[in-house]
């Protein structure tokens, strides 16, 4: 039976023996399917297959060189040049050097995730930017599965690279107008987190049990149950709402007819079986406003996503899958392209242009795990394009972005730092850092639920006194008048 493979952020562990990767024993190996063990624990391995996947082991285990891109990473004598056994060619043993090292100089923006650190670091990537560097930073470029999955990486990088670019150059004040101006140009509505809620569950209500009703009725079922908690409640807005849910495809519509007359004379919605949960209805409500928005040229990132959709930040995953799987082949050229137009708005001061060839050449990257293996050459041209397009981000956010030169704020929730961080007493070290929701030390976590309880002492005063300043009629409203 497959294991279960270990968290993204414990790249710097054996998933075997769940010790930290060395230089002498554990050295860490990389294999074919993308999964890294320590060299003690492959030569332990009762049979030649990757314990998490079964993928076998074609090649000779003292054949495969170092991950040297891990081995920095835990203060390992990196070699400058290693023999490779399986690189005949000195032309192509020069390629995979400096593929090699590009994956080398692009592992070093993941240190602050290390297990352990001590310093409040922030890494100038991403959450999206990070896991997907990992992925790259674990491919074992001497086989030819790896190299499909290098190249895939690659281009996964340099897409979300693009995206990181477009956000950098949108103005957030006027992203959520122009994402609900973009929903309601197709006869659609958001009627803010709370209410849409509602409302889609009580479409669902009224549908799960496979019920077929005219759209009049759903909208005014829907609209009676809504009224009393939400007074703005309309027809019209709801009408929206379902539309919205229409262009999903969430119904299955069929054609009442006059047996007599033989004409039609109404249409009834009944809910595909597939979306009669809620997670499933709201899953595909929600892809239909990222695709809306991705249809007017928006980028938006998940946790902006979170905060329009539900009013949190706790949905980021939800949203992320969503955009993943909304992707297709050729948005990562058309992203090119929107970038291209966001440069020529701002004038292009970093001179973000210059990126364009290598961007192209990664679009240009086929994605499907069928490809056919890419050539050395090949490989080295991906890989010195998606570290010159990573440098160019970081090198934006460091100098140019106005998002960049602020420090970054953390979250400020009912619960922001109320209590210990499992990370830090399991394993001694955090992987978010500075940016985690939980404390780190009983003196953080004192002087945080101290700061909460002032604060509510303090909202609860100043609501005090403002009540007190209502008239008599505030409380007891007459509903007949006096004589």
């Amino acid at each position: 039976m497959p294991v279960q493979a270990p968290q993204w952020t414990e790249f710097l562990l054996c998933p075997i023996c769940t010790q930290t990767f060395e230089e002498t024993v554990r050295r860490p190996i990389s294999l074919g399917c993308g999964h890294t063990v320590c060299k003690m624990c492959l030569n332990k391995l009762h049979r030649k297959a990757c314990p998490f996947d079964q993928t076998a082991i074609s090649t000779d285990i003292e054949q495969l060189p170092v991950n040297t891109a891990l081995l920095q990473l835990v203060g390992g004598q990196v070699p400058k040049a290693q023999p490779v056994a399986l690189i005949s060619s000195p032309e192509d043993t020069q390629h995979y050097e400096e593929a090699r090292q590009c994956v080398e100089e692009l592992a070093l923006y993941l240190k602050p995730l290390r297990v352990g650190l001590s310093s409040t670091t922030q890494s100038m990537l991403s959450r999206p930017m990070q896991r997907k560097l990992v992925t790259l930073v674990h491919c074992q470029l001497v086989e030819e599965e790896g190299r499909v999955r290098a190249m895939r990486a690659a281009r996964s990088l340099g897409e979300r690279t693009v995206t990181e670019l477009i956000l950098q150059h949108q103005n957030p004040q006027q992203l959520s107008s122009n994402l609900w101006a973009a929903v309601r140009a197709r006869g659609c509505q958001f009627l803010g987190p709370a209410m849409q809620e509602e409302a889609l569950k009580l479409v669902l209500l009224a549908l799960e049990d496979g019920s077929a009703l005219s759209r009049k009725v759903l909208v005014l079922f829907v609209v009676q149950r809504l009224e009393p908690r939400f007074p703005q409640a309309s027809k019209t807005s709801i009408g929206h709402v379902v539309q919205l849910l229409y262009r999903a495809s969430c119904f299955k519509v069929c054609q009442k007819t006059d047996t007599v007359k033989k004409n039609v004379y109404s249409s009834l919605m009944q809910l595909k079986e597939e979306f009669r949960t809620y997670e499933a209805l709201r899953r595909e409500h929600d892809s239909q406003i990222v695709q809306i928005a991705m249809e007017g040229g928006l980028r938006i990132a998940p946790d902006q996503w979170s905060s329009l959709l539900y009013g949190d930040q706790s949905h980021k995953s939800h949203m992320q899958s969503i955009i993943d799987k909304l992707q297709t082949p050729a948005s990562f050229a058309q992203s090119v392209q929107e970038l291209t137009i966001a440069l020529q708005r701002t004038g292009d001061p970093a001179n973000l242009n210059r990126l364009r060839p290598h961007l192209e050449l990664l679009a240009n990257i086929d994605p499907s795990p069928d490809a056919p293996p890419p050539t050395w050459e090949q490989l080295e041209k991906g890989l010195v394009a998606v570290k010159t397009v990573v440098h160019g981000l970081v090198d934006f956010i460091q100098n140019h972005s106005k998002k960049g030169a602020d420090p970054q704020q953390p979250p400020q929730h009912s619960k922001y730092k109320t209590y210990m961080c499992r990370d830090m007493k399991l394993k001694g070290g955090c992987p978010r850092g500075a940016s985690c929701t939980f404390a780190h030390s009983q003196e953080e976590l004192e002087k945080s639920v101290s700061i909460h309880s002032i604060l509510g002492w303090n909202i609860y005063i100043a609501f005090s006194l403002e009540v007190f300043k209502r008239p008599f009629s505030f409380f007891f409203p007459l509903t007949k008048p006096y004589y």
